[in-house]
């Protein structure tokens, strides 16, 4: 679930209260349920069979069996409800149960396709009841609404009890403030000894201001002045620039003090870059379609195997395709989860490819990584394995005339959370398209030259495929994915492929050496463009890809120096972005419209910094790259890291279907490593449009499970990270 996702969330969770009696209602708010205080008789709520309702003690209690699977198996609810769209709504309840079960309250849609508008999953203590609530704005009018209690999925019996359920209409909105800390804004991982050591601080001040850091004694060890930099437009804030560069000493645990605020800690060392490289591509493992996931090479993250045609799932190894779409089934195992829902999408799919191939080729030490994956230790490296398992199921992907589907998912969308061996809905191969069809073909042809050494008969297979697809796209120059396509998975459309002909061509010839692909690559109108603007390159864009492959491996074509002119060029344009940037940025979209997974722009943008270092030597480029990866890891304006587990606060509940923690306690959260899309101006989702209306720029993102738009993890937002992580790795 990516980009243009429709989801079946429609509000969310505010705060979570913890009381001893419900809030009173305001004269003009509007009871939705119906004898929520069970006075002398259960009804109108009802139960799932052999779960009857009894009342004790003026509650509703019910004997939950044990051994079912799903939170859902079992429950407790009313139907009949009344919900009007742009309404804002308060939820409560008080429960009680035996300690540590989980009770999964939800309000929502009663009939098919028991949309979920909202919900939340207190773990219960084993006391006395406790209330519960929170308010949401519903986004759609119906008058078949649900309020329902899910008490399934336990393999032991246990007994729960629920009294004064309330749904009050008119209540006012809550408002959201974001904790952003201290005012200091550091990168809360490490700086490097001998790189730039840079931090913002907010305030209202407009003189210099002296700044202290302090060692984990807290014992001075460097002073200095602030550098007023006025008004900062992708924030609105007020803000200073610290520069500690002249300090070159290592350790853990440095702050920065300036203004009465002291900042959250780091390091001064690069050592975290090696275990940043490492947990983010660990992240893909966990992502894995079709095998089991084991718990002793990934503690807390182990699940039976996805999309294995193992009931419940319908599974991925004799997919049909949609209506009217073709008339062959494929065996399409294997290959990533693109996100946090359950499909696979191949011009994703790409560009993760792409780069995790681009971090092996570019850095020696990517080949030395031990991922700890069920392949390790066999003679290939485990990089090249990982991504081995997502190449096997884009070439799967491919149609027999050559062409390739553009995603296989469900054919709706599910709810959170659900493991991917849980999943019910029925599988469904999508049309094929230009765009994917070049994906394989840039990405095999990589693969190819890859490969090579440690698989030649691999390297043979993805060389013949890629050939084929670029073959099929030139007779279907326009078969594009429709925009239409959003039920069940995202969409992933594009109108422009003439940047993935140029991105095909060129691997093809750097693997290939053939004329006719070198004639491609200097004849498209792609290859005289200036391809870096705002956003370098995405899953969307991938001429960028092109030319930064072109400069970088050996090769022999025409004019080879104007393509690696551009790349320069194009890192120039993103140091002055930076530079200008008072939080050191390098990104500045149009109208301070922050795009949909800002925090993996970020990162590619720098990657094409990292490629003028590597063209040119200059530590200038090396710098700009260090500066902007501060922003990722804590030096923003919500002082917060974007990768899960690195800095002291970090994003925790991306958006995922198994890394659910928030929603059910017995799940994780996101795997360290993980990163958060970021702040994006769009706030499509619900809980965005209700927690972050109006928001400025780098305020536009809300570490929330619901949030599919701001905070969803996906696996090219990873590749961005790893290539990113890695380089820094190499330099220190």
């Amino acid at each position: 679930m990516h980009l243009w996702e429709r989801s079946r969330v429609i509000a969310a969770t505010s705060a979570l209260l913890l009381a001893g009696a419900a809030v009173p209602a305001l004269a003009d708010e509007v009871e939705q349920v119906v004898n929520g205080g069970f006075d002398g008789t259960a009804d109108p709520f009802w139960s799932t069979s052999g779960m009857p309702i009894g009342l004790s003690g003026g509650r509703a209690c019910v004997d939950v069996p044990g051994g079912t699977t799903n939170r859902w198996d079992a429950a407790i609810g009313q139907n009949d409800i009344d919900l009007v769209a742009g309404e804002t709504y308060r939820f409560s309840f008080d429960a009680s149960g035996d300690a540590g079960h989980v009770v999964r309250a939800i309000t929502g849609l009663a009939v098919s396709p028991y949309d979920t508008y909202v919900e939340q999953s207190p773990v219960l203590g084993g006391g006395d009841p406790q209330h519960y609530e929170y308010t949401f704005t519903a986004s759609t009018s119906t008058a078949q609404g649900q309020v329902a209690f899910q008490v399934g999925g336990s393999a032991q019996p246990w007994r729960f009890c629920v009294d004064n359920v309330s749904l009050v209409g008119g209540v006012p909105p809550e408002a959201y403030e974001p904790d952003t800390g201290p005012r200091v804004r550091v990168n809360q991982v490490a700086y490097l000894p001998s790189g730039p050591k840079a931090a913002t601080v907010v305030t209202d001040a407009t003189t210099a201001l002296p700044w202290v850091l302090n060692d984990r004694n807290q014992r001075p060890v460097a002073r200095g002045t602030t550098t007023p930099r006025g008004v900062d437009a992708s924030s609105g804030q007020n803000v200073h620039t610290i520069d500690f560069s002249r300090y070159t000493r290592g350790g853990t645990g440095f702050t920065l003090t300036a203004d009465g605020q002291t900042s959250r800690p780091f390091d001064i060392g690069g050592g975290a870059y090696d275990r940043l490289r490492t947990d983010a591509l660990k992240f893909y493992y966990t992502q894995r379609s079709g095998i089991e996931i084991r718990d002793d090479l990934r503690p807390g993250y182990g699940r039976a195997a996805g999309h294995v045609d193992v009931a419940p799932n319908q599974g991925d190894g004799n997919v049909p395709c949609q209506a009217g779409v073709c008339d062959y089934r494929l065996d399409v195992r294997g290959g990533w989860y693109d996100a946090g829902d359950h499909g696979k999408y191949v011009v994703n799919g790409g560009i993760s490819v792409w780069e995790l191939l681009g971090e092996f080729e570019q850095s020696r030490g990517a080949r030395q990584v031990d991922l700890a994956i069920p392949e390790s230790g066999n003679r290939t490296p485990d990089l090249l394995d990982e991504v081995r398992w997502e190449l096997d199921f884009l070439l799967r992907m491919q149609a027999p005339d050559g062409m390739v589907h553009h995603k296989i998912h469900d054919q709706a969308w599910t709810g959170l959370p659900l493991l991917p061996s849980q999943d019910p809905q029925p599988r469904e191969l999508h049309p094929v398209s230009t765009a994917a069809t070049l994906n394989l073909a840039a990405t095999a042809a990589q693969a190819a030259r890859v490969y090579l050494r440690y698989d030649p008969a691999f390297a043979r297979r993805a060389l013949a495929a890629a050939k084929k697809a670029y073959t099929a796209a030139k007779t279907h120059p326009i078969v594009l994915a429709p925009e239409s396509d959003g039920v069940g998975g995202g969409a992933y459309n594009d109108t422009k492929v003439s940047d993935d002909f140029y991105w095909a061509a060129a691997e093809l010839f750097l693997t290939t050496g053939g004329k006719q692909y070198a004639t491609d690559v200097t004849t498209s109108p792609e290859h005289t463009a200036d391809v870096f603007g705002p956003v370098a390159f995405d899953w969307a864009s991938t001429a960028a890809a092109a030319k930064i492959d072109l400069a970088l491996i050996p090769n022999r074509l025409p004019g080879l120096d104007t393509v690696k002119a551009q790349v320069i060029a194009g890192a120039e344009k993103y140091l002055a972005i930076q530079q200008a940037h008072p939080y050191g940025v390098a990104y500045a979209p149009a109208n301070n419209v922050w795009d949909w997974g800002s925090a993996s722009i970020v990162a590619n943008n720098l990657v094409v910094i990292t490629a003028a270092h590597q063209l040119t030597g200059r530590d200038r480029y090396r710098d700009g790259v260090l500066t902007g990866l501060d922003w990722l890891l804590g030096r923003n304006a919500l002082n917060i890291s974007f990768v899960t587990g690195y800095g002291e606060v970090s994003a925790q509940n991306e958006h995922s279907r198994w890394y659910a923690h928030q929603l059910d306690p017995a799940l994780p959260h996101p795997p360290v490593g993980s990163l958060a899309g970021g702040p994006n101006s769009s706030i499509q989702d619900p809980l965005a449009q209700e927690k972050l209306k109006g928001c400025v720029g780098q305020f536009c993102y809300i570490d929330d499970i619901q949030s599919w738009s701001t905070n969803e993890l996906t696996i090219n937002w990873n590749a961005a990270l790893a290539r990113l992580s890695g380089y820094v790795a190499e330099v220190s």
